[in-house]
């Protein structure tokens, strides 16, 4: 008996929670929306290493698929992303009596147009700024703690951001 009751409600419930776009992510795709395509972000930052334009666009590629149900498609896709690398500087933080500093800061911004080619609505009429940073010794020079400071704080911190901002209607 117990079993005639339970099978249709949870028929009810998947039937309910198949056809919604919410996930436990807190993220929002519409249902009919099925593709994305990353646009290689451009360079505009002159002391940016010369690789970070592409592996932000590879690693902004892999957010959106391992996140999300999207696939990639490299023409016609339902949604657009295109960017630039704005910033990527070291600025002194924390100073010492004297003239020296205690702290650095690696501070990187991009800049993302989002394109929603099936609701115009939900694409930003204007390209959205996004920045973080990492905050290192001054004891340590950058190239030998800047991989660490882009893979471990700043890249998730700002690809988190784009992502919410772009698949989050809360």
């Amino acid at each position: 008996m117990r079993m005639k009751t339970t099978l249709p409600i949870a028929v009810i419930m998947l039937w309910l929670f198949s056809g919604c776009c919410y996930s436990f992510k807190g993220i929002s795709i519409d249902p009919d929306v099925n593709t994305f395509f990353v646009q290689n972000f451009e360079g505009q930052s002159a002391s940016a290493p010369p690789t970070l334009p592409l592996e932000f666009t590879e690693r902004l590629k892999d957010k959106i698929r391992l996140e999300s149900r999207l696939n990639l498609k490299n023409t016609d896709a339902d949604v657009e992303f295109t960017g630039k690398v704005t910033e990527f500087r070291v600025v002194p933080v924390a100073p010492k009596p004297g003239e020296v500093v205690a702290l650095n800061r690696l501070e990187v911004g991009v800049s993302v147009q989002f394109i929603h080619n099936k609701n115009e609505k939900k694409s930003w009429p204007t390209a959205r700024s996004f920045r973080h940073f990492a905050e290192f010794d001054n004891s340590q020079e950058l190239l030998s703690v800047q991989d660490q400071l882009l893979t471990t704080t700043i890249y998730p911190q700002i690809l988190e951001d784009i992502f919410n901002a772009a698949f989050n209607d809360w």
